[in-house]
C-alpha cells in the first residue's frame, strides 16, 4: 500500500473519475452531477485524490469546511480494485489534517441508512455515531 500517494485533486481528476465512474460507485444509483467542479476548483484544498504509481486514481475524497466550521465529507470514494487497502482511511486522515488546519473540530459525513457498506466502513474507521 505504501505506493499510494494521498494529495489534493488537480486539473483532470474530475474528467477521470467521471470515466471511470462505474469503477467506484458500480451499480448504485447516484448521480454523477453530486460530482460537481466546485469540489475541485472552489474546495481544492480539502479535495483529496489517492493515486497509484503513473497518477491513476485509486480512490478520492471530496469535502469542504462549512461556514460554521465542521469539515463535511460530501462523497468517499475507492475503486472496486483498491479497496481492502486502508485508502479510504487514508483520505480521511488527509481531509481531517486540512479541516483541522481550517478550525474544523468536528467532522460529519452523511449516508443512507441501507447503505450498509458506507455505515460499516465509517463504523471501523470510529467516524459513526448512529
Amino acid at each position: 500500500m505504501t505506493d499510494i500517494a494521498i494529495d489534493r485533486c488537480r486539473d483532470g481528476d474530475l474528467a477521470e473519475i467521471l470515466r471511470n465512474f462505474e469503477r467506484f460507485w458500480g451499480d448504485r444509483d447516484l448521480p454523477r452531477s453530486l460530482h460537481h467542479p466546485m469540489f475541485f476548483c472552489e474546495f481544492g484544498d480539502t479535495a483529496f485524490a489517492a493515486r497509484r504509481p503513473g497518477g491513476e486514481i485509486a480512490g478520492y475524497l471530496l469535502g469542504f469546511v462549512a461556514p460554521g466550521g465542521d469539515g463535511y465529507i460530501h462523497l468517499v470514494a475507492v475503486r472496486d480494485d483498491a479497496r481492502t487497502l486502508g485508502i479510504g482511511r487514508r483520505l480521511y486522515e488527509a481531509f481531517a489534517a486540512a479541516a483541522a488546519g481550517r478550525g474544523a473540530t468536528v467532522l460529519k459525513a452523511i449516508t443512507s441508512p441501507e447503505n450498509e457498506g458506507s455505515i460499516a466502513f465509517h463504523r471501523r474507521i470510529a467516524l459513526c455515531e448512529r
